[in-house]
């Protein structure tokens, strides 16, 4: 049995190696020449104007948070949506749809809850945050 997987085991072993060789390499080729000019910042090629700790919007990590969640739902539906006709024909296609139908459902009811306590919102008014 184990047998089996010995071609995965050598594959990984050979990667994990390979990779760790490349570093190892790297490491004592490449030149070492430290400089002000390397050790700053760099912002598209320009000399950078400001610190690069900034305040960052948490809404766009809201944002980046809902696509992920709909990314990945498209994710887990697509290999359904390819097998579903040969399911229709093995007479288990309405279980599928129940379920697909059922994990989309509790998504949008998220999404609804979400969007109705106003965290979705871009520009959130203070009158209702003090109540």
């Amino acid at each position: 049995m184990l047998l089996d997987y010995a071609n995965v085991f050598v594959f990984a072993f050979v990667t994990v190696l390979f990779g760790l060789a490349m570093l190892l390499a790297c490491h004592v080729i490449a030149p070492k020449k430290p400089s002000r000019a390397k050790a700053s910042v760099y912002e598209c090629g320009e000399p950078p104007i400001s610190p690069s700790w900034v305040n960052f919007n948490f809404r766009f990590y809201t944002i980046a948070l809902v696509f992920i969640i709909f990314d990945v739902e498209l994710a887990i539906m697509y290999p359904v949506a390819v097998v579903f006709k040969s399911w229709v024909v093995n007479n288990v296609g309405l279980l599928a749809f129940v379920e697909i139908f059922l994990f989309v459902a509790i998504l949008l009811i998220g999404l609804i809850y979400v969007w109705v306590k106003g965290d979705l919102a871009w520009v959130k008014d203070l009158i209702k945050e003090e109540k």
